[in-house]
Parts: C-alpha cells; structure tokens; sequence
C-alpha cells in the first residue's frame, strides 16, 4: 500500500506544480523509494534540518516563528516534512523547477489581478486610508474583540462540532447549553472584565508605607490567583487566544511590583487553564477533552487548595509576599504545564486521537524532569481512558460506539447486499476506514491492526454469531508500549483465526471455490458436452428471441446428467445473459476506478444485436459473508474466463462439425476437387491451433495456478491473505490467457472471427457440393429435371430443384473459385497467427513473471511459423533495401 500511496502523492503534488507526470513522475518515485525512512529519527536531523530550511529563507525569522506556531499545534509529520524540504534545497534542478513555477504562478496571478482591476474600475483614492483611520479601525476591532470572554472562533468550532454530530445522530442529538450559561458571566470561574473601573480607590497605594502595601498586594494577589480582580491589580481582556496580562498600580514600589510581577504568571496560568476546562466541557469537544478537563480540575482543585490554606496564612497575619513567593514556587511549573497543553490542544483544535498524540508527545517531551513526566504522564492516562474504551469494544467485540467521532476507525453507511451488484467490493474496503488525524501517535503502528481486527469480528457478529475475545483485558495507557501492542495482537490473532474458521468450515469457502471452478473453469467436462449438445440450437438464436426459463431448464437437465450432480451449490449456478460481447466487458472490468470508466458508463449505448453464444455466460449466487471473496468483481472475473473458454469451445465445435461433413461428402466424390485437401489442412491447423490455446489455457495456466491458489489457503493466517491469494489467482490467470492485453485479444479475437468465417463457407460449400451431386445422381437415374420419368416422382423433382437454385446457386461455383476462397482463408489465419506469435514472443521476454513462451512451443513444435516469420522478416528489410 505504501508504494500506491507514494505514486498517489507524487502524481497529485506533480499536478498541483502544474508539472506533468509520467517519466517525470516515475523519476521522484523511484527516489523517493530508495531513500524513504519511515520517520525522522532523532530530534539532532529535525534540529538540522530546521536550520538548513531557515538559511535558504528569504525571512528566516518568518520561518522559524511558523515552525514553533506549527510545532505548539503538535502538527502531525511537520519533522518529516521539513527534513524533506531540506533534502530538496541540496537538489538543484528540482530548484530551478520550483523557481520556474513560482514565476509562472505569479504571472498568472498577476494577469487575473490585472483582469480584475480592469473589469472593475476603482478609483484610487477609495483604497487609501489615512493613519488615523487605521487607528480608530484597530481601536474599534480591540473592543468588539474585548467585549466578549469567549473568542467567537470558539464559538463557531462549537457550532459547527454540534451540527457535525447531529447530523451523524439525528436520533440522539447533542444536548446543548441554555444560552445564559454563556451569557451570564458570573457562572464562568475566570475574570470578569468591565470596560468602566468599578471605583477609584481612596488612597493610592504608592503614599502608603512599604508593609501596608505588601499586605495590600498579598490580598489582591489571593484574589487575582483564583480569577477575581483584585484593587491595585486588574485582568486585562484576552484577545484571542493570547495569554491573559495585568495591569499594576504605577505608583507601587519597584522592588514589590518587581515580586508582583513574579507571581502574576501562575494568576494567568490560572486563567488560560480555566477557560480551557470550561469551554473543553462541553459536549461538542468529545470524551477525550472531557476526560482531560476532568483530571485537570482535579489538579486545580488542589491549586485552590494551597490557595486557600495560604488565606489562611493571610488572615493570621503570617504571610508576607517573600513567603507568597516561596509557597507559590513549587505550583508554578505544575500550572506553567498545564496551561501550556490547553493552549496547544486549543490552537489544534484536538479531539481524541490528536489530543492524545499531543500528551502522548509532551510526556516523552519531558523525559529527564521526572515531576513534569509524571504529570504529564496523569493526564495521557486521564484522557486516553475514554478512547480505550472505545478501542476495547471495536478489537474484543467488532462494536463501534463513537458518538463524537473521536475514534481512529469511521464507519461508513454501506450495505452488504449491494455486494453482488457493484463492480468494486467497496463493503470491505469502505465500510470501515482509517482516519489518519484520529490516530493516536503511540497507536500510529498498529492502527492497521487495530482496524482488521474490529473488521473480522464485525463480519462474523453480522452473520447473528456472539464473539467476544477471551483474552480481553482492560487496555490502559503506558509509557511501556508493549504493554497494550501485546493486547492488541492477541485481539487481532483471535479475530483472524475466527473469520477464518468461521468461513472455511462453517461456510466452506473451499468447497464454494471448487464449485465455481466446475462451471466457469470447465472443470467438468461431461457437463459442458450435455449443455452444449442440448442448448445448441437456443443459443444460436438472436439474444432478444431467447427465453431465459428454457436455458435454466436445459442447464438443470445437464446437471442432473452428468457428474456435477454430486456439487452440493450446483443449485446455486444460474444463467445470465450479457448485454455487451466479451471485449466490451473485458474492456469495462480493466477499466474499474479510472477515468475510462466513466466514459464507457456516460458513453451512449449502442444497439447491437448479439446472438446467445456472445451473450451467454454463467452467474452464481454467494450469499454474505462469503461475498467478501466471491465479490462481484470477482465473479466478473470468472466470467471473463469462462466466456473466453467458452467461445473457444464453440469454435471447436464448429471446426469438429466441418470435419463431420468432409468426411460425409467423399461419398460425393468431393475427393475429387482441387481446393479440398488445402480446405483439410488448414481445417487441420485451426482446429490445432484451437485445441492447443483451450490446453494451454486449462492445464498450463489455471490448474497450476489453482494449485498455488489452494496450498495458499491452507497456510492463510487471516481473510486478508485469503482475498489477497484469491485476487492473485484471478489476476494471473487473466494476464497468462491473453485476457489483459487488449493488443494479443484484438489478434485473438480476429483468428477466431476467421475460424467461424470458414466454418460456415465450408458448411455452405460442403452442402452445396452434397445438393449438386444428389441432382446429378437423380439425373442419371430417372433423367433431366425438365424431363419425365415414371420412376420418379415429379413434386419431390421440382422441390428438390427450386431449393438448389434457390438456396445453393451463389455457392456454385469452380474449382478454380473454390480453391481461391481456401487460399484466402489460410493467408488470413497465417498472418494473423505469425502475429499472435511475434507478439508473445516479446511479451514473454519482457514479462519474466508470466511467461507465455509455453503457448508458443504449442503453436510451432515444429518451427514452422518460425521458419516463415524469419522469412517474412528478411523480404521486409529487402523491401525497405530497395
């Protein structure tokens, strides 16, 4: 998969470049796959690498302050992608090719912007603003900002969170807060903050004596510490998401504003904490967010202990500002942490999976300050406890409950009967997805695991069976990652081994394979010779005057006659009538999830007539969840096969009844004719040619396949290795019967239209020739036609006469006519066939996987066709002399 993805990604930025891909394309993937690592593996390569990117800046400053916005917002695989761009400054051409880019885009842009303008014509003087303007604009925008303490970007992340949700749950809606929960501002624990000072103080603090101030200050800072104004010090309002900044009396003295101004931190700590834990608790922001707010209150219900039990100090008289300063110490690097995760969840915007990535990063982050680790550590235990349940549910039981999407795996409204009617098994692979920015970073390398595991188990559980894993335990979360990786493999294996069991005994998958290998792999000879002998004449009709229930009944009667009566599916097999020939489907089957698809579907359709042999081929009912293998793009495959074969067949036939009727016709002294031992030989070679493709077909190419295909399965460890050997087996199959290249079925095709051409000319030749020779044996026998004769009867004359020359006048023709119509035949079929042979001779050398050189040993045992393709050969460059 990581190899489709890195040809995806590549060809998408080539068009986003405005390059063009193909060799191009081919050149960055093959480098990028010599030189890919999964991650960039130490922080001294980041480090680098962020260095290097910021010498080549026209503004490393910009540079660098992104990067740290980037890096606070725990943006996933922002190392990995600098490294990359680090390593494409050293490559010079890809430079140049950047440059040159950039050039044409902003010429572009500039002619769009230089269209705009003349479209719309502005005068310039409406675009300047004075400075005083700009001032009062920026006055006014600060205190719209100013006048709220919620940002309204909150408050549309929250609307739309609730909307997202309610549109997933229409049945269970997210409850949401009255308005006056915001509207109020008493109920919110941080600053309360007017516009218009509450009162002027009496006496300013400055005149007061250096102990009264301190005291003054202690109590205003027991205030400011738990979100309450206080007199000489007051909260500013936030803009944004910025840290909250006070405002301290002037006229204090330096050297205890200076201690002041020490403490005031843990004060906006408090603050950024508080609004996090207010606005993170409600329902839009998920379980994961919840559990964190929780474990934070928990740690600030502590803070507001210390602060009280430091009142208490206060109204004793003992407490000074140095001892304010010195208990405060300790709680500073606790709150200096917490409000450092809440603003990079905020500036995130995390839910489940990345919030958990975040403090999962942050606790390794703080590896060596074993206090900050263990904090940190608290909360990614606190928080991840909600997203382990979920996990818990989807690896032991198959169950996704994840009423706020915060989950790694998304479910998709899909259902499985459609199966059988799509192309693509869209069920297995969209109905369950990986949500890459859900995942948790300690989770990253199991999360296609994680996702198989709920996906075996949901298959099983939707057949009506109970599965729950007996090694399920509680999943926590530990700085030891083996210790849930080892929960979750043993989920995973569990899972397997019961889809597996559960589908080749319960279900048995091989026995259903068997079963479709016997009607569309002709695998059952007898059969197919009872249901061609007794559908012959049905299928030769045009397809419209065909009647469906009359072919079931004649393939009923076939199975009841022949070995495949003892197939317990053979109920299961049913006829499907094709409304395109082999090519057409062939061509739609290749053409799945690309462009030409839609094109063929959007194409209008075009009325052709086909007769039953084109249109005929099999149909089979897989029921779920066996359908997970035998999809219908599967069984498409099966019938690509089986029509192929099946024409193959009919050709056989046909050239067998050719043979029937030369041998009948020597009685008519057909011996005789000069065209009729070339008409015998080139009979001889078509039905050769024939015979050795169906052997080629049958025993050199799916029988060994086949055998590949089912020692596979016995070693499968799990239903993805099953579909996977399965699709394997389609697929070689398909390339190794010329089936996916258009260019050898075209020639194919062309050999077995001139195959059929001739049958039917010697058919007419060879009745023509019988009819003549039956009026020259009457004519000896009792006269002319005109004439009389008592001996024969004069109706049974004419009949026989107005049918020659009615029917069978055209097809008399001379010797001389006869032998030129064989020798055109044989021209055709020999150049088509030398062809065929120069084209898989070349396919053959350069597909070192599916070597077709066994067909060709086949078709030229004798080298024959060689002899004369290296004859044709040396004219051709005698030709090109000349």
């Amino acid at each position: 998969m990581s190899e489709f993805r890195i040809h995806h990604d590549v060809n998408e930025l080539l068009g986003l470049l405005n390059a063009r891909g193909g060799d191009g394309a081919e050149v960055y993937i093959d480098l990028l796959q010599k030189n890919r690592t999964g991650y960039v593996t130490t922080t001294v390569s980041a480090h680098s690498a962020k260095v290097k990117m910021a010498e080549h800046s026209k503004t490393p400053e910009d540079f660098l302050r992104k990067y740290d916005e980037l890096k606070s917002k725990n943006a996933r695989n922002l190392d990995p992608l600098v490294y990359l761009l680090s390593k494409l400054t050293e490559d010079k051409e890809t430079l140049k090719f950047l440059q040159q880019n950039s050039k044409e885009r902003s010429e572009m842009s500039a002619n769009a912007a230089s269209s705009t303008t003349a479209s719309y014509s502005i005068p310039a003087t409406s675009s300047k603003m004075s400075m005083q303007e700009l001032e009062e604009l920026r006055k006014k925008l600060g205190n719209v900002t100013a006048s709220s303490n919620v940002p309204q970007s909150s408050e549309v992340i929250r609307k739309m969170l609730r909307d997202r949700h309610n549109k997933k749950n229409p049945t269970q809606p997210n409850p949401v807060f009255p308005n006056w929960v915001y509207d109020r501002p008493s109920l919110i624990g941080d600053f309360i903050t007017s516009p218009t000072p509450v009162g002027d103080p009496v006496v300013a603090i400055g005149t007061m004596p250096l102990a009264a101030q301190e005291q003054a200050l202690v109590e205003d800072l027991l205030y400011v510490l738990i979100g309450v104004d206080g007199r000489d010090i007051t909260a500013q309002p936030v803009l944004g998401r910025q840290s909250r900044s006070f405002i301290v009396d002037p006229s204090l003295d330096l050297s205890v504003k200076e201690l002041v101004n020490r403490i005031l931190p843990v004060a906006s700590c408090y603050s950024t904490i508080t609004r996090f834990t207010e606005e993170k608790s409600s329902f839009e922001y998920g379980q994961v967010n919840h559990a964190l707010t929780a474990a934070m209150r928990t740690l600030m219900k502590e803070y507001l202990i210390l602060v009280t039990q430091l009142e208490h100090l206060h109204r004793q008289g003992t407490l000074s500002l140095q001892k304010l300063w010195f208990y405060i110490q300790p709680t500073m690097r606790t709150m200096e942490i917490l409000a450092s995760i809440a603003t990079s969840v905020e500036k995130g915007e995390c839910m489940g999976g990345s919030t958990l990535s975040l403090l999962h990063d942050r606790t390794f982050y703080y590896t060596g300050d074993s206090q900050a680790q263990e904090l940190c550590l608290y909360l990614t235990k606190a928080a991840s406890v909600p997203y382990f349940e979920i996990l818990e549910k989807w690896i032991y039981r198959g169950i996704i409950k994840d009423p706020y999407s915060e989950f790694m795996v998304e479910e998709h409204e899909l259902q499985k009967e459609k199966i059988q009617e799509d192309y693509n098994d869209k069920y297995w692979d969209q109905r369950y997805t990986i949500v890459q920015h859900r995942i948790p970073s300690f989770l990253q390398k199991m999360a296609d695991k994680i996702l198989n595991t709920g996906k075996y188990l949901n298959v099983v559980r939707e057949c009506g069976r109970d599965v729950t894993c007996p090694d399920a335990k509680e999943v926590l979360y530990t700085l030891k990652e083996r210790a849930y990786v080892e929960q979750i493999e043993k989920a995973y294996y569990y899972a397997s081994k019961v889809l597996l069991d559960f589908l080749m005994e319960e279900k048995e998958l091989v026995s259903r394979l068997r079963s479709i290998k016997h009607y569309f792999l002709m695998d059952k000879g007898d059969f197919f010779v009872h249901f061609m002998d007794l559908t012959e004449e049905e299928l030769k009709k045009p397809v419209d005057d065909i009647i469906p229930p009359r072919l079931e009944a004649l393939l009923e009667l076939a199975l009841r006659m022949s070995t495949a009566n003892t197939d317990p599916f053979k109920d299961d097999l049913k006829i499907d009538l094709m409304p395109h020939d082999v090519i057409t489907q062939l061509l739609r089957v290749l053409a799945i999830d690309t462009k030409q698809e839609k094109a063929i579907i959007n194409a209008e359709p075009t009325e052709v007539s086909l007769s039953g042999l084109e249109a005929f081929s099999f149909d089979y009912i897989v029921k779920w969840p066996l359908s997970l293998i035998i999809n219908r793009k599967a069984l498409t495959r099966y019938q690509m096969l089986f029509r192929h074969m099946f024409y193959c067949k009919h050709v056989e036939r046909l050239l067998c009844n050719v043979w029937i009727s030369n041998k009948a016709t020597k009685q008519y002294s057909l011996h005789t004719a000069k065209w009729f031992a070339a008409a015998f030989a080139l009979r001889q070679r078509m039905l050769n040619f024939v015979q050795n493709i169906q052997y080629y077909m049958m025993f050199e190419v799916m029988e060994p396949t086949w055998h590949v295909m089912e020692n596979n399965l016995k070693t499968a460890s799990n239903i993805d290795d099953v579909l996977c050997h399965h699709t394997s087996f389609l697929d070689n199959c398909l390339k190794d019967c010329m089936l996916t290249n258009p260019e050898l079925l075209r020639i194919f095709s062309k050999l077995m239209s001139v195959c059929v051409m001739f049958t039917n000319c010697m058919q007419r030749f060879t009745q023509s020739m019988r009819i003549d020779s039956e009026m020259k044996r009457l004519t000896l026998e009792h006269g002319t036609i005109e004439g009389t004769s008592v001996l024969a009867d004069e109706a049974e004359k004419k009949r026989l006469a107005s049918k020659f020359l009615a029917e069978h006048v055209d097809a008399l023709q001379s010797d001389s006519g006869f032998e030129g119509t064989i020798s055109k035949f044989d021209s055709n079929f020999s150049t088509l066939l030398l062809d065929l042979l120069d084209k898989l001779s070349i396919y053959s050398t350069n597909d070192c996987e599916h070597s077709m050189i066994n067909i060709i040993y086949r078709l030229d045992f004798n080298g024959f066709y060689t002899e004369r393709l290296e004859r044709m050969a040396i004219e051709r460059s005698q030709k090109t002399a000349a």
